[in-house]
């Protein structure tokens, strides 16, 4: 997953247009556990539509901007195995994601599948031996203790108490996409439309044979939801992430990505009637205080590329 290798230099309008792209990408990360629910399908057949619909419009870009041309794709057998693995992973992470909105709630799942950063740096420390500093240490137990506060005291659907399956599920998802953003660091010379058209591709032939279990939905609104899904929510989310996110500041970028789960949280108790205890709140707050706060000192010193990649470990 790359930016281009020439410097960049924005000018104000240019910058402005990359906020406006990115505030949208996850402003419209925000609706999708609506979308999902309101779809009616179980959770793998959301997923392989969104693989679907989304991996053909990928490829149709890449196709449109000439990066399918011999001379531009520039992929080993060994990239191509890691991007086939990081598609698993990716496409996992979905699946459990979308399968814990109906036993948490939206609000739940959005943002405990936020611990995702706090995942990957023990992933990286663990699989790839990067040091792991006291920071770090402090965020992931404020974050997790912030998850044992919203298990005790969210509510999910009808007022219930939130099924710890959900949650679980959230914190499964999040392990998975962690995975897969060790992968895409390791592939950060490929184009990310690229490497997104291929992970969906992968998603696709996948889930194929579980549509014999968890079929797409039959009325015509359902299959609605879904094309929507894969259209907006996956094909065009993604090239306003990639086209904005490298022109930002990795300040700007953090403090936006604020929007996916405060977008969420609002779905979830304007649509479907969630409201918040006061536990939960407290919980919220602390796994996004957490996960979300950029390192310290770090903000003035990444390149394009690597704000690119912190930000996509917060993408859905």
């Amino acid at each position: 997953m790359t930016t281009t290798t020439e410097p960049i230099t924005p000018t104000a309008p240019r910058d402005t247009g990359a906020l406006a792209r990115w505030s949208a990408a996850m402003a419209l990360s925000g609706t999708i556990g609506a979308v999902v629910l309101e779809s009616g399908a179980q959770a793998p057949a959301v997923a392989f539509a969104r693989c679907l619909v989304g991996g053909l419009l990928l490829v149709l870009w890449c196709a449109a901007r000439g990066w399918l041309r011999p001379s531009a794709l520039r992929i080993g057998r060994a990239d191509l195995g890691l991007a086939v693995l990081g598609g698993v992973l990716l496409v996992g992470n979905w699946v459990l994601l979308f399968a814990s909105y109906a036993l948490s709630s939206i609000s739940v799942s959005t943002v405990v599948y936020h611990t995702q950063p706090l995942l990957l740096v023990g992933l990286a420390a663990l699989l790839l031996g990067e040091r792991v500093t006291g920071s770090h240490l402090v965020r992931a137990v404020i974050a997790f203790g912030g998850v044992a506060l919203i298990s005790l005291g969210a509510h999910g659907s009808g007022g219930q108490p939130a099924g710890l399956g959900g949650i679980a599920l959230a914190l499964a998802a999040a392990t998975l996409y962690a995975g897969a953003s060790l992968i895409a660091k390791r592939l950060s010379h490929l184009r990310p439309h690229l490497l997104a058209a291929i992970q969906c591709t992968v998603g696709s032939v996948l889930l194929a044979p579980a549509l014999l279990v968890a079929p797409l939905p039959a009325d015509p609104g359902g299959l609605a939801w879904l094309v929507l899904l894969g259209t907006v929510h996956t094909a065009l989310l993604y090239v306003l992430m990639y086209g904005s996110i490298g022109r930002l500041p990795t300040g700007t970028v953090a403090l936006i990505s604020y929007l996916y789960p405060v977008v969420a949280v609002l779905v979830d108790m304007l649509g479907y009637g969630h409201r918040l205890t006061l536990a939960e709140g407290i919980g919220m707050a602390a796994v996004l205080a957490a996960a979300l706060t950029p390192r310290s000192g770090r903000c003035g010193t990444r390149t394009p590329g690597r704000r690119w990649r912190s930000a996509a470990r917060r993408s859905p």
